[in-house]
């Protein structure tokens, strides 16, 4: 079809949306479109078409175009306040109208003393299917003028591709071995939104936009599932090629593209559970006694309609950003994953299409957000996929929190339970875990869910023993009932005797009394028995966890992650920023040394801002240091960033994924040259990671220029046992106690001592307190666990002696195999006790 001409309402002068003094109209929040400041006194027809409201108040009508677009006019600013007085209506809901025909009329002489402005909005509320290609404003229009141009969404979008040439598409194989989950799927509407291109992901009939995680998931799609990428616009061969590389990368979750799927291993056999009790699936480990207290959900009551749209949406929209500055809180702490993947669906455009229609048609702003997240949790299930369908409790979660901040209320409120509790529910949302009282709930275990989904993922961060997918003989026990759960066995025993309670209760506090008496010592410097000073730091990626690891006796850190700066960032962060993040953990710190990891970016860890071709093998390619001298600007921009931290030097510097000296003389070289523009004479620590064997083998080499070297055993071990940390089919092969490591490990130590240069671990091994012992023996003096985890390491610390513990390594290094080194080491252990 041609341009719909939509002619003024309104004698007036017309004026643009943003000259409108109230915000929801200003920023387009209700839709697009102009404004005329009235000098008439009679709302006229913009066009032929049907009304499909006139609002109670009768200072507002909303008409369909014959064409479809629908076109809401406002008579002023706050004037349902007036409750109709001044307004005579014309129309009725349903009336078929043509242009020019009176719709209301209004006493202009009354209006403005009252209201607070009586500028006329008139807006286009279906922009998903029409747009504005021209509009007349800055000038006095009279009733029946041509005020804007309105054109299907299908042919501007057509007409723009046409008029550019650029319509693009290509067909690709999709190669996460989870598929199109959330967290690529975030990855791709991040990318996408980056491009003036209109950009959409097919599979079989299922089309999809790529501005939307939400889209993207409904699709299901899967590994090796072929896709059709498609993009419209003028810079849309920029923005396919950008989409096909971040798919096609694998975003750290390739698989073997060529290899035919292998058959999982069988589960072990696990013995059969006593007569009558419950099994279900870990969520998270432990044992638990505690009397049943079951969460039982109650539907909240919510207004279906409202007579006030505009207030709805300054309701909706104020409990959007509400909760929107909640969940980036809580992406800065200890639930920070689950917290950013809710506010990636948050920021959703379809689901804000999807609300706004709902508001459009008379809804509260209650009634079209429950509507939306309901429709997008259904789509979920109806992939068939497990794991999306464990996504669909997200949208769930995220209906519950902004329909109570709708209510006035809190939406992280703590559940009123007694203590001792073993919460029991049909299901939990991830808002429910985060608000448990730990002092008071000892476990929980549901009726559905799965071992994936972020209530599993929240419950085993919080050490809370946890069951799923009970079924419906979860009912069976009753509010009060004394249980013991025992989430590693995956069952509950609903009638524990009295000698079952004993045992339960003894296994709880023995653990108990361990964590207790290694927090207690926590805040003292960590020695061995034979007095030998061992440092204990702690492992970070934001000023929460420094915050955890200082109340758990981090004499410093050993790790700083700085790739949390540009892995959720769209654009490279700025030396400011980064400087502004450093500083902030820090400060946190407490003047306790922190070592900055340069960006450790590429491979399983792809940056948005920076696209990189596919790669046969990512972790074998650009990544680590290689994308830092690949990109100096990047370089110098951190470098700088690091050294604007005060007090100067409480920031050291590692380098990551090193394999030559030459790489290292590199960083030094563009250190130096950061330092003398910064006018820095000070020498700042500048060490490296040893994460691959070339490192190790050359340690000597590498610690003539090195200030201190730092194990990071997790890359380590994949490299030489040639086993992706991140493939399902090796994982139980992949083990840092390997003696074939811990030979690597040794080495290095002592390459490193022949120039007096100290070496940690700060890799999974520093965090495995029978891995403690070992790697003392073996020559290590700092070690860099996760934060919560530093009073058990300093415990295993001081608990033995060099002597002891050289003499264990040595046996170790003899063995075969890391099953028998954890033999050895479970020994060890049991002697000291």
């Amino acid at each position: 079809m041609t341009s719909l001409i939509l002619s003024s309402p309104l004698r007036g002068f017309a004026l643009a949306l943003d000259e409108v003094p109230d915000p929801v109209f200003a920023q387009k929040m209700l839709g697009d479109g102009v404004a005329v400041d009235p000098t008439g006194d009679c709302l006229h027809a913009p066009c032929d078409g049907t009304v499909i409201s006139v609002h109670a108040s009768r200072h507002a009508v909303t008409l369909r175009a014959d064409e479809g677009a629908e076109i809401l006019m406002h008579i002023g600013i706050d004037t349902v306040a007036l409750g109709g007085a001044g307004f005579r209506t014309h129309v009725s809901e349903g009336q078929r109208v043509l242009r020019g025909d009176p719709l209301v009329s209004f006493d202009l002489d009354a209006l403005l003393p009252q209201a607070r402005a009586v500028v006329t909005p008139i807006l286009l509320t279906n922009p998903e299917q029409f747009r504005i290609a021209r509009r007349e404003t800055g000038k006095a229009v009279g009733v029946g003028e041509a005020l804007f141009f309105v054109e299907p969404l299908e042919a501007a979008v057509a007409g723009a591709a046409l008029a550019q040439g650029e319509v693009c598409s290509v067909d690709l194989l999709v190669p996460m071995i989870h598929g199109i989950h959330a967290r690529p799927a975030a990855r791709i509407a991040e990318c996408a939104r980056g491009f003036i291109a209109e950009a959409t992901l097919a599979k079989g009939d299922k089309t999809g936009s790529a501005r939307s995680p939400v889209a993207l998931l409904a699709l299901g799609v899967r590994c090796q599932d072929e896709i059709t990428l498609r993009t419209e616009g003028p810079d849309a061969p920029e923005a396919l090629r950008a989409l096909v590389e971040l798919i096609s990368s694998g975003m750290g979750e390739s698989a073997e593209a060529a290899a035919p799927a292998q058959p999982a291993p069988p589960a072990p056999e696990l013995p059969a559970l006593p007569a009558g009790w419950l099994g279900g699936v870990t969520a998270a480990p432990g044992l638990a006694i505690g009397k049943v207290r079951w969460l039982r959900h109650v539907e909240r009551e919510i207004p279906t309609y409202s007579d006030d749209p505009v207030k709805e949406v300054q309701r909706l929209n104020a409990a959007l950003a509400d909760l929107g500055q909640r969940l980036a809180d809580r992406a800065q702490g200890e639930h920070g994953s689950v917290a950013q993947a809710h506010l990636a669906l948050l920021e959703d455009p379809e689901l804000r299409v999807a609300t706004d229609r709902g508001l459009a048609q008379g809804h509260s702003a209650d009634f079209a957000w429950r509507s939306a997240m309901r429709a997008q949790a259904d789509v979920m299930r109806a992939t068939g996929d497990r794991r999306l369908a464990e996504r669909a409790d997200d949208f769930l979660d995220l209906e519950r929190q902004v329909l109570a901040l709708l209510a006035g209320e809190e939406p992280e409120a703590r559940l009123d339970l007694p203590e001792d509790t073993l919460l029991l529910a049909e299901d939990l949302l991830p808002s429910h875990v985060m608000a448990l009282d730990l002092a008071k709930v000892r476990g929980f275990a549901t009726m559905r869910g799965g071992p994936t989904s972020h209530v599993a993922i929240l419950a085993g961060g919080m050490n809370l023993p946890a069951l799923v997918a009970l079924g419906d003989n979860l009912r069976a026990l009753e509010d009060g009932a004394l249980v013991i759960l025992d989430a590693g066995r995956g069952a509950i025993n609903p009638a524990p005797d009295e000698a079952a309670l004993t045992q339960a209760r003894d296994t709880i506090a023995a653990e108990a009394t361990r964590r207790a008496a290694a927090l207690a010592a926590a805040g003292e410097l960590a020695r061995t028995a034979c007095g030998t000073r061992i440092e204990a730091f702690a492992n970070l990626g934001s000023a929460q966890d420094a915050q955890v690891a200082m109340a758990h006796g981090a004499e410093g850190s050993g790790l700083l992650r700085t790739e949390f700066l540009f892995l959720e960032s769209a654009t490279a962060p700025d030396e400011d920023q980064q400087a502004a993040q450093y500083q902030a953990i820090a400060d946190a710190m407490q003047g306790r040394p922190v070592i900055v990891r340069l960006m450790d970016i590429g491979g399983d860890k792809p940056a948005p801002f920076l696209p990189m071709a596919p790669e046969e093998n990512p972790a074998l390619g650009l990544r680590g240091i290689r994308v830092g001298l690949d990109r100096p600007d990047l370089l110098r921009s951190q470098l700088r960033g690091i050294l604007k931290v005060q007090p100067l030097g409480q920031c050291r510097i590692m380098v990551p994924m090193v394999a030559s000296l030459a790489e290292l003389r590199a960083v030094r070289g563009a250190l130096d040259a950061a330092r003398a523009e910064m006018g820095i004479t000070e020498t700042i620590p500048l060490g490296i990671m040893v994460e691959t064997p070339a490192a190790a083998v050359t340690a000597d080499l590498l610690a003539a220029e090195a200030d201190f070297l730092s194990v990071g055993s997790n890359d380590l071990t994949q490299y030489v046992l040639a086993m992706d940390r991140g493939n399902p089919a090796v994982a139980p092969g992949i083990d840092g106690l390997h003696p074939a490591i811990l030979r690597l490990i040794g080495q290095t130590c002592q390459g490193a001592a022949q120039h007096n240069r100290w070496v940690g671990v700060c890799g999974g091994l520093a965090s495995d307190p029978l891995a403690v012992p070992i790697l003392l023996g073996l020559g290590i003096t700092e070690l860099s666990s996760t934060p919560a985890q530093v009073p058990a390491i300093k415990a295993a610390i001081r608990a033995v002696t060099l002597e002891a513990c050289r003499t264990l390594a040595a046996e170790a290094l003899a063995l075969s195999d890391a099953a028998q080194v954890r033999a050895l080491a479970r020994s060890f252990q049991e002697k000291l006790a």
